[in-house]
């Protein structure tokens, strides 16, 4: 069993995966981390492509369970959860 920590705000989606406690850090991912682009760390493709990599990582080490914590910076006007969130959750919960 794991907690994704997952920090989102306007401008980057990181995802972190931990041990249960919190003390390991077993895989982290970043919208940075997969594109090319600074412009594109934002976009859902982005969000989605690290939320995949870290479920990819997280199959690997044998992890069958996920406790996932959303950290949402948004604008109060902001319908929440965004698009960008929406899909990001359901794509972190599709993962089998």
């Amino acid at each position: 069993m794991g907690v994704a920590n997952v920090y989102s705000s306007f401008n980057n989606t990181i995802i972190t995966v931990t041990d249960i406690t919190g003390a390991e850090t077993i895989t982290q991912w970043s919208g940075g981390k997969v594109v090319r682009a600074d412009r594109q760390e934002s976009s859902p493709f982005a969000a989605m492509e690290a939320a995949t990599r870290a479920a990819e990582d997280v199959k690997e080490k044998g992890i069958i369970g996920l406790h996932i914590k959303l950290e949402l910076l948004v604008e109060t006007d902001q319908e929440l959860p965004d698009p960008v969130h929406r899909l990001l959750l359901g794509h972190l919960q599709g993962q089998e």
